[in-house]
């Protein structure tokens, strides 16, 4: 009797919980696999809400983590997708592994891919039909998959994004928890040896993302395992959609005094300039930002301000729809933000990485590029906290 006495209290606060809005969270696998791995959910069940709260988060643990849609509901709007991304069904047609997949170039340009050990591009000597390049990375020649280049004739192929974006993780743990301090989590582990070949020593890497009651975040921890030392560059890039469907008039900040000068935007290459963004319509830098207007942008900004605490805070306000979402980097070491907003798309992407573009490239006259230089046994994570507010409030 004094066991059932003890049941029945127990699920009378699980309902009473229920009833007073407490946040149930569940982490499972989708019926659906890419790269090998079921896609992962990690769930918060929402009736209604006033505030902003994220609902739930699709990570691809098959294509390097990918943390493919985050959905949040918003007052008077309900569940909405925050990521440009097309239905899962619909990336098993182009994430394929195919010649216009090479070393999962497709995660890239959906979703949120996870880019290590390098951001951005890198130049070389190209290879043919290997579709490779040749390269110097920290004084030794290596060769680099030759997955990208500018749309215009004679445009030079190059590496770009790292050397996981096609790779599966193994294993994945999900975890979910309940109560005031619930949550679900998704963790896994790889150990990418030295990267098929293309970088120097041996790397072992350990993922987790957690969808909380206030925000969500996820961090990737580098080790170097191997006996040499190995340069690290590690960045995200996720396309985040504007709720009000109206780009002209959505706001970024950008916490950033300096950013790098390319050659032109369809190459997208540095020149080794870096130009103040004051007085110019570059300058995202205030308080609430600034309007994204007709303004093209594919640009790293550099020179970053840091708040109180360390950390980089990013920022969309997109008026319209009363959303605002703070992208924050604890990380020290992120030196860099590479924005991409194409004037005739509703979206943009906001970059927090380590590492400027080509960081190994001579241009650079040896100023720190942002490359972590792990002596073997080091390690090195980088963490991205997303945060939801109402501009308004």
């Amino acid at each position: 009797m004094k066991q059932m006495a003890v049941l029945c209290m127990l699920l009378a606060a699980a309902l009473l919980g229920c009833k007073a809005g407490r946040p149930r969270f569940s982490a499972r696998n989708l019926d659906i696999q890419l790269g090998g791995r079921p896609v992962v959910s990690l769930e918060r069940q929402i009736e209604a809400a006033a505030e902003p709260v994220f609902s739930r988060v699709e990570i691809l643990p098959g294509r390097g983590f990918n943390v493919y849609q985050i959905r949040a509901v918003l007052p008077g709007r309900g569940e909405l997708n925050l990521m440009t991304a097309p239905p899962l069904e619909e990336a098993l047609t182009f994430m394929t592994g195919g010649p216009e997949d090479f070393y999962g170039t497709r995660s890239f340009t959906v979703g949120g891919a996870i880019l290590l050990p390098f951001a951005n591009r890198i130049r070389g000597k190209l290879l043919e039909p290997e579709r490779m390049i040749e390269t110097v990375v920290a004084g030794k020649t290596l060769r680099l998959p030759a997955n990208w280049r500018g749309r215009q004739p004679g445009a030079e192929p190059h590496a770009i994004h790292g050397l996981i974006l096609d790779v599966p993780l193994e294993p994945v743990t999900l975890e979910a928890r309940n109560g005031p301090d619930g949550y679900a989590s998704v963790s896994g582990r790889l150990d990418a040896g030295d990267f098929r070949g293309h970088w120097i020593s041996r790397t072992k890497l350990e993922f987790s993302a957690r969808l909380g009651a206030a925000s969500f975040e996820f961090s990737v921890t580098a080790t170097n395992a191997g006996a040499e030392t190995t340069p690290i560059g590690i960045g995200w890039h996720p396309y985040f959609e504007f709720p009000g469907g109206n780009r002209e008039v959505a706001r970024i900040r950008i916490p950033a005094r300096q950013r790098a000068v390319v050659n032109n935007y369809d190459d997208v290459f540095p020149t080794g300039a870096l130009v103040p963004v004051k007085g110019t319509p570059y300058d995202f830098s205030g308080p609430e930002g600034a309007p994204l207007q007709d303004l093209f942008l594919d640009d790293c900004f550099v020179d970053l301000i840091k708040n109180e605490r360390g950390e980089t805070v990013a920022e969309i306000r997109d008026p319209q729809a009363n959303y605002g979402l703070r992208i924050i980097s604890p990380s020290r070491e992120i030196r860099a933000i590479q924005v991409y907003a194409p004037v005739n798309r509703n979206f943009v992407c906001i970059e927090p990485q380590f590492n400027l573009a080509d960081p190994f490239s001579p241009i650079w006259k040896g100023r720190d590029t942002g490359m972590v230089m792990l002596k073997p046994g080091e390690s090195v994570t980088y963490k991205v906290r997303l945060e939801l507010f109402r501009p308004e409030a």
